[in-house]
Formats: structure tokens, C-alpha cells, sequence
């Protein structure tokens, strides 16, 4: 069961506590969202869930229900208690650790095991989380994550569009992802300023291009750090127009209009020289 609004006050009353604006805390409070992000996460009994920032635990507590095993791993240590109080099942381990480290992968055991992550992301680490996971943690296959719209558009932009970049990039090297619906303000507590976004992303068996991983987001991310520029100028010490005239693409061009494909093609000329 979801926590409502008043549910969610009383036990921050109980417990002395109020959200963290410092640690992008925002709970949902709508047991619709919470059933759609479990829905789209298209869960199976036996699968072991990892849950990021799970809070107050509306949603570790509908997770618990759904699979085998639930890792919740909460940097704020003032959340344990009552997260404890409303998650206690005994499928559900917590974990007291910030995500943004390494130390509580262990817990995700051997290489061969395979995890499905479900959050609520806080708003604060969203992105560089999600991109250091998709590049070093391949135990995780599916990602079903909510943030804020914004930061959902950034991550499945369109090419040639304002919000295609370098994590638009990233997510399409290492998989396919997409919007799942988008969230208003009025499920949370506190309630944001903006919209929020429910996106999936499923692990592909391979990177989407050959080419250097290194390399490729090397040059990616020198164009990207200079988005104004045509390529001819911004990637000048990486390629010369011999090398542009080894593909279809155009030195003029800028780096939001190239694909992933057309980024590979020229990481790999450009590694030729």
C-alpha cells in the first residue's frame, strides 16, 4: 500500500524528520505511480530488485510484493528507521550507502547474476548514477527509473534536437530506452516545481556501435563541449578533412546532428591515423 500525504506526515512527525532539499528528497504519494513504475519495470517472481533512494518505502513495500529479493540502498541515515518501519518484509534487504559509490555493489553478488533496478531517482544524482551504472555495472539489465521530465528528455532526445547530448548518446550505446509516461507534480510530497517522467531501459546483448567506447565518448564529449562549433573546428586536432572525406559526414555539421552510428564511424577514422 502506498503512503498517502497524511500517511507520509505523520511518520516524518513520528520520527522527527522533514525532506531533504539537499538530498533531493520528494515522495510519492499517488498509489497509481507507484503501480505504473512496477508495471513498467515488467517484473517476474524470481528477479532480484536493487531500489536507489527508496525513502519512506511506498514503493520498496510494492516492489517486495511483486519479486524474490529487494536491495534498497538509502544514503540518509535519518530515512532507515522509518523506511525499515513501512519496507519490513522479509525479502528486503537496506542497505545504508550513497549510490554514487561502489562499496554497496557488492551486495549485488556474482558477475553472472542479473538485477533489475526500479527508483524513484533522487533528482540531484540522476544522471551521472544512471551513465556510471550503464558503463560498470552490466549485472543490471533493466533500469525503470522516474526523474525529473527534463532530465527524461535528455536521455532519449531525438537527433539534431536541443536536448540530444552526451547522455542521449550514452543511453543509446548501451540501450534501448524510452519514456513510460510522465508524472505530474501533485504525486509527491513535498510537491517539485517541475514534471517528472517514468523512463525503461533495457541492457542491449552488445554496444550499439564497433567502435572504442574511450575513444568514441573521447571525441564526443570534446564536440559536445563545444556545441556551437562545426566539427571541422571543434574536433581540429582529432580530424582532418581527409579523415571527413573518408565518410558521408560533413565537417560543417554540428554535433547534435550526428547519430551514434555517424559518431562510430568517425571515432574509427579517426583512431586510423
Amino acid at each position: 500500500m502506498t503512503l498517502t500525504r497524511t500517511q507520509v506526515l505523520d511518520l516524518l512527525d513520528r520520527h522527527g524528520l522533514a525532506p531533504s532539499r539537499a538530498m533531493g528528497q520528494n515522495f510519492v504519494v499517488d498509489p497509481n505511480t507507484i503501480d505504473a513504475m512496477v508495471r513498467a519495470a515488467e517484473l517476474a517472481p524470481e528477479d532480484s530488485v536493487v531500489e536507489i533512494g527508496p525513502g519512506l518505502g511506498s514503493l520498496t513495500r510494492a516492489l517486495a510484493a511483486e519479486v524474490d529479493h529487494v536491495l534498497a540502498v538509502e544514503a540518509d541515515r535519518h530515512l532507515l528507521a522509518p523506511l525499515a518501519e513501512v519496507a519490513d518484509a522479509p525479502n528486503v534487504e537496506i542497505v545504508h550507502a550513497d549510490a554514487t559509490t561502489s562499496e554497496w555493489r557488492t551486495k549485488l553478488g556474482p558477475t553472472e547474476r542479473r538485477w533489475s533496478l526500479v527508483a524513484n531517482l533522487p533528482y540531484n544524482v540522476a544522471v551521472p548514477l544512471l551513465l556510471d551504472l550503464l558503463d560498470n555495472e552490466p549485472r543490471i539489465e533493466t533500469i525503470t527509473f522516474m526523474v525529473q521530465k527534463e532530465v527524461a528528455d535528455r536521455l532519449v532526445a531525438p537527433v539534431g534536437t536541443k536536448a540530444y547530448g552526451i547522455p542521449t548518446l550514452k543511453v543509446a550505446y548501451w540501450c534501448e530506452a524510452r519514456i513510460v509516461r510522465s508524472v505530474p507534480p501533485t504525486v509527491f510530497y513535498p510537491r517539485p516545481r517541475v514534471s517528472s517522467a517514468v523512463v525503461r531501459m533495457e541492457r542491449l546483448p552488445a554496444p550499439a556501435v564497433e567502435a572504442d567506447p574511450d575513444h568514441l565518448f573521447s571525441l564526443i564529449r570534446t564536440a559536445f563541449g563545444q556545441r556551437r562549433k562545426m566539427l571541422r573546428r571543434s574536433l581540429a586536432a582529432h580530424l582532418t578533412p581527409d579523415h571527413f572525406a573518408q565518410t558521408a559526414i560533413s565537417p560543417t555539421a554540428r554535433p547534435e546532428q550526428l547519430t551514434l552510428a555517424d559518431w562510430a564511424e568517425l571515432a574509427v577514422v579517426a583512431s586510423s591515423r
